[in-house]
C-alpha cells in the first residue's frame, strides 16, 4: 500500500454545524448520523465546471467518496470551504482513474490508506480507505472508494478486470474480519461496474454477453454479498427496477431512463442495518447533468435511533 495525497481542498475553517449541514427528525441524533454519498464524475475538472462545486455545497453528507477524477494532485479543483480532501491518482497513466474521499472538516481520519496490498493495481488509482471515529454509540467506520475496472470482452481490459476481481474479493473478506475486532464496521463505495441482477439494467436482455453484465461478474459479486456485505440500496429498494445510477451519453438513455445500476453502497451487516435512507440524485433533465453517473446517497442512523 502507498501513502495518500491529501489534496489541495483541505481546509482549515471550522466545519459546518451538524444542526445546520444534516438536520435528522430525531434530534437526539444530530451528529451521530452519517450522511454518505458516492459519485464516479467522468474527470473531476470538467465536473467542476459543469455544477460538481454546487452540488457539494448544497449535500448534506459527511462524507463523498468520488472515482474516475482523471487528475493530478495538483489538477484537483479548490473545493467548497468545509471539506477536507485525501485523493489517490493513477501512478501510471496521466488522466485516468483516480479515487478520493472528501470529509467535512472537523472530522479527523484515524488513518488513511490507499489500495488493499496488490502489486497489479495499488498504484492505479482506484482504491482508498479512511477510517473514520465512532459516532453515536457506534465504534467506528472504515469508508472506501472503489473504480473497478471496466472491461471490454474479448480485450485486455477484461483479462485486467478479471485479475482485480480475483484479488479484491480476499481482500474484502480480510478487511470485513479485521474491521470486526477492532469493533470497526466497513462501507466500500463507488463505481463497481457491475450490475447484480436483471432488476439493475433497463435492457438486460441485450447486455448478457458485455462486461458488467457477464454470468461470471454478476457471480463474483453475489459471492461479495454471500461473503457477509450488503447491498445497501437494493436492501432499502427491493423488488424494484433500478434505481440506475449510469446512463450512456448517447441517444436518449438519460431521457428514456435506459440506465444501468452499477454504483454501490456496499455494508458490513451492522452497518447496513443502520441504513435508514437511500436515494440517486439523479439530474432533473439531461442538460443538469455534470457526469454520466449520478450521486448516490445513503443516511446510516446510530445503533439506538432505529
Amino acid at each position: 500500500m502507498t501513502d495518500p495525497v491529501t489534496g489541495p481542498a483541505a481546509d482549515s475553517r471550522d466545519a459546518l454545524t451538524e444542526s445546520a449541514t444534516h438536520p435528522d427528525e430525531n434530534p437526539d441524533s444530530r451528529g451521530a448520523t452519517w450522511v454518505v454519498s458516492t459519485v464516479n464524475v467522468n474527470g473531476i475538472r470538467a465536473a467542476a465546471r459543469k455544477g460538481l462545486l454546487d452540488w457539494l455545497r448544497g449535500t448534506e453528507a459527511d462524507v463523498v467518496c468520488l472515482q474516475e477524477c482523471r487528475a493530478l494532485p495538483e489538477e484537483f479543483p479548490e473545493l467548497p470551504p468545509g471539506w477536507r480532501s485525501y485523493y489517490a491518482p493513477s501512478g501510471g497513466a496521466k488522466g485516468r482513474n483516480g479515487v478520493g474521499v472528501l470529509v467535512r472538516a472537523g472530522v479527523e481520519p484515524d488513518a488513511v490508506r490507499v489500495g488493499y496490498g496488490s502489486a497489479e493495481f495499488d498504484d492505479s488509482g482506484r482504491y482508498l480507505e479512511v477510517d473514520l471515529p465512532g459516532r453515536g454509540g457506534a465504534g467506528g467506520l472504515t469508508i472506501a472508494s472503489l473504480y473497478l475496472p471496466n472491461g471490454t470482452v474479448g480485450t485486455p481490459k477484461q483479462d485486467e478486470k478479471d485479475r482485480f476481481l480475483a484479488e479484491f474479493a480476499p481482500y474484502l473478506t480480510e478487511r470485513r474480519e479485521k474491521a470486526a475486532a477492532e469493533d470497526r464496521e466497513v462501507l466500500v463505495c463507488g463505481d463497481w461496474n457491475i450490475a447484480h441482477t436483471e432488476a439493475d439494467i433497463r435492457n438486460w436482455r441485450g447486455n448478457v454477453r458485455n462486461s458488467g453484465f457477464l454470468p461470471h461478474e454478476r457471480e463474483w459479486l453475489a459471492g461479495v454479498f454471500d461473503s457477509g456485505y450488503t447491498d445497501v440500496v437494493r436492501a432499502l429498494h427491493p423488488g424494484v427496477d433500478g434505481p440506475y445510477t449510469w446512463w450512456s451519453y448517447r441517444g436518449r438513455a438519460f431521457d428514456n431512463d435506459t440506465g444501468w445500476r452499477i454504483d454501490h453502497h456496499v455494508a458490513t451487516p451492522g452497518l447496513a442495518r443502520r441504513a435508514a435512507a437511500a436515494r440517486v440524485e439523479r439530474a432533473a433533465e439531461h442538460a443538469l447533468r455534470w457526469s454520466d453517473h449520478a450521486p448516490v446517497t445513503v443516511h446510516y442512523h446510530p445503533p439506538a435511533s432505529r
